[in-house]
């Protein structure tokens, strides 16, 4: 019996779980803003330039975890349509994640890398280390949620893991323990709120299914939309880390607040995940019938051509009152150049709009699409922290937004002129 669904009728419900994850969403991104606000008054400008180094390395390593999101989802949706639980290419897909993150986080541990990006804090890798594991129990969980259509369960994950932070925050402030150090355990505590939702997620796979399924192909699979999704978090909350390796050096103070500004710019993408995941399953049911594949082209062109407007919109607004905002939320201390922020909130809507193409194409099976489109955004980004003239913070905010502007018009060439249909493994 087929479990095709009219486009209307998937419209509807994906609306409904699109509004109930939305409003979880946006609780949890004001949360996340809270945050910045106490390590922005708090600590120093450099103190807090080394913090969101960290917080960039940690949330880099869950952003680079969202495949395993958006794969398992995809997974767990072809089994809700066939009636069923996700198999064993499920699990192959998280041991397959819980080792490559393993032994990137191990790779910070290395002397020379923890000096550039933490400022010699050994302990910050260790807890990077640590928050980052966790991470994968929390992305495979949410991957079986989101596919299964547990928007209930999937809503209250998202906002747990905020939630749990803010405190941890709380407490460590009343108790009067506001170093860096202390900070950090902090926010690596949210990596662990799946622990929550464990039993619920468990019921949804079962590894005795699927059981003659070839490994290789899985884990081939997920390395390359690990490594894209590495490349994404490079340029997102692992951006301080990044210019750090590539551009050492420049006014410390300088960096802290333009690092600062780049958190309040990219603390939605961080949480673009859950989006990310939902958009994974409904590719899937809109492309099991023609009248979905249709509808499907159409709002994959309508949205890659908005995108690039709505940029130029928000790059408007940032020159106009960003810095006003930083100011207000976080001190007169803290004060960026309107050039800086009209860079960051250009490149951060083309980022937005470059993560739900690319859950496309993981909707679609083409990882070698994702890989390469992430790989053209951080090359290009990475030739300029390199070579463009002027000082570290020139280079970082020209970089940033050089990068996805390069990625968008890569990955909009890939899903408008591929075939939304196709879900098999690329050609």
């Amino acid at each position: 019996m087929s479990n095709a669904v009219s486009s209307e009728e998937l419209a509807k419900d994906t609306g409904k779980s699109a509004g109930r994850i939305g409003v979880y969403l946006l609780i949890a991104i004001a949360l996340g803003y809270v945050l910045t606000v106490v390590w922005g008054r708090t600590l120093s400008p450099a103190d807090n330039a080394v913090l969101l180094s960290f917080w960039g390395m940690l949330m880099g390593l869950g952003a680079a975890l969202s495949p395993l999101e958006q794969e398992i989802s995809r997974q767990s949706a072809h089994a809700a349509l066939e009636g069923r639980k996700a198999g064993r290419p499920a699990v192959i897909a998280f041991v397959t994640s819980l080792v490559a993150v393993g032994v990137a986080a191990l790779f910070t541990l290395i002397p020379a890398v923890t000096d550039k990006v933490y400022g010699g804090q050994f302990a910050l890798a260790v807890i990077v280390l640590a928050g980052g594991l966790s991470f994968a129990f929390q992305f495979a969980a949410r991957g079986l949620l989101i596919g299964q259509d547990h928007v209930r369960s999937y809503s209250w994950l998202i906002l747990v893991e905020a939630a749990v932070r803010i405190l941890v925050v709380a407490a460590l402030v009343v108790a009067g323990l506001t170093q860096l150090y202390w900070f950090a355990i902090a926010a690596a505590t949210g990596s662990f709120a799946w622990l929550l939702f464990a039993r619920g997620a468990a019921k949804l796979v079962d590894p005795k299914l699927d059981a003659d399924e070839p490994a290789k192909p899985v884990v081939t699979n997920m390395l390359m939309l690990l490594a894209g999704a590495g490349l994404t978090a490079s340029v997102i909350t692992g951006y301080p880390a990044l210019v750090s390796l590539l551009a050492p050096g420049g006014d410390k103070d300088a960096l802290g607040v333009l690092f600062l500004a780049l958190f309040v710019a990219r603390t939605p993408l961080t949480l673009m995940a859950p989006v990310q995941a939902l958009a994974v399953p409904t590719v899937v049911r809109l492309s099991s019938t023609e009248e979905g594949k249709h509808r499907l082209r159409k709002l994959l062109a309508l949205g890659s051509a908005g995108a690039l407007a709505l940029a130029a919109l928000g790059a408007l607004i940032g020159w106009l009152i960003g810095p006003w905002v930083v100011r207000l939320v976080y001190g007169a201390k803290n004060d960026p150049e309107a050039w800086w922020m009209a860079g960051l909130v250009w490149s951060s809507v083309l980022l937005a709009a470059m993560q739900l193409l690319a859950a496309v194409l993981v909707a679609q099976a083409k990882a070698t699409k994702v890989l390469i489109t992430w790989a053209a955004v951080v090359v290009a980004t990475a030739l300029v922290l390199l070579f463009f003239p002027g000082d570290t913070v020139v280079r970082a905010v020209v970089g940033l937004a050089a990068g996805p502007t390069v990625g968008l018009l890569v990955v909009m060439a890939f899903v408008v002129r591929g075939r939304p249909g196709t879900t098999n493994a690329d050609a």
